[in-house]
């Protein structure tokens, strides 16, 4: 099945962060952050916390539960999506990071999974399998003990 593109998160504007419908966003909160930055880190709270209301997203019931499997402990009991991004050094490249990998999480989230469809054996299958059993088995009872009666 083609994948659809997320109505709700796909797009990213020209300043590079992924459009999220603002009525989605809970909390955006700026954290001290490790990583690269130097002594810059310890001053500057450069780290994106990005909490995502999953229901006011309006996804598809399939598309949902996908992204909890997906999300896994990112996702709290509440619905809420929680990203973390530390990665850059300046507060915008983390912000954009954190819309960014919201908006891949749904657009996974949205890909329908292919349905399975049982099949049988054919029966000449299930010929050549008892085939190749019966031969194991002969090779396996010539490795028995040897009476020599």
């Amino acid at each position: 099945m083609p994948k659809r593109p997320c109505p709700c998160a796909s797009a990213i504007s020209a300043s590079g962060v992924a459009d999220l419908p603002e009525d989605a966003i809970v909390e955006e909160r700026f954290l001290a952050a490790s990583g690269p930055g130097g002594q810059n880190v310890n001053k500057v709270a450069t780290a994106v916390q990005l909490r995502v209301d999953v229901f006011r997203l309006g996804l598809p019931p399939y598309a949902y539960q996908q992204l909890k499997t997906l999300a896994g402990t990112k996702m709290t009991s509440a619905g809420e999506l929680v990203i973390t991004a530390r990665k850059f050094r300046t507060q915008e490249a983390n912000r954009s990071d954190a819309r960014e990998r919201v908006a891949e999480l749904i657009d996974k989230a949205m890909e329908r999974q292919a349905k399975r469809r049982p099949t049988k054996p054919s029966k000449a299958a299930k010929a050549r399998r008892v085939d190749e059993k019966k031969g194991r088995a002969t090779i396996k009872a010539g490795r028995g003990k040897v009476s020599f009666d």
